[in-house]
């Protein structure tokens, strides 16, 4: 699993286009998996500190209860949809996939002023990252993948 620096030293470029993204639209939608396997989708807002990426929930919501069992997840950031007829003036969406590590220690969840000191707070490590965005008459993703690096796929 990638920190988000590590993740922005491997792909600076899409880094800095997710980070803007995810910065643009506060809410983003969060992928759990219940207990019996199938998902759960929830919302949720991001924060960047010390070179990690961090959510977190309030005190006992099932999203934070599904981290704590399964700490796999996905995370979905939506943009505004293009104006107009062209679809490569969308600036596209971004994908991350990884694990939540709950974070317990009393000092660092001072550190970060949360409403309540039972609220969750997670750090996101990061496997995979993809940016979906149309250019021309083609589907573009850039796509990086822990162990793997950078790659761009086109499809018409």
């Amino acid at each position: 699993m990638a920190s988000w620096q590590e993740f922005e030293q491997q792909a600076a470029e899409l880094a800095g286009v997710a980070r803007r993204l995810m910065a643009a639209y506060r809410h983003k939608v969060l992928a759990t998996l219940r207990k019996d396997g199938s998902p759960r989708v929830s919302g949720i807002e991001t924060s960047f500190r010390d070179g990690e990426l961090w959510t977190g929930s309030m005190p006992g919501a099932v999203k934070a209860a599904d981290l704590r069992r399964d700490p796999r997840m996905a995370i979905h950031v939506t943009s505004s949809a293009p104006e107009g007829d062209d679809p490569s003036s969308w600036e596209g969406d971004v994908k991350l996939a990884g694990r939540a590590v709950e974070i317990t220690d009393r000092e660092v969840l001072a550190s970060f002023g949360l409403p309540s000191e039972e609220s969750h707070l997670f750090r996101i490590e990061l496997t995979e990252v993809v940016r979906t965005r149309v250019e021309g008459d083609e589907i573009v993703m850039d796509s990086w993948r822990e162990g793997v690096g950078l790659r761009q796929i086109r499809r018409k």
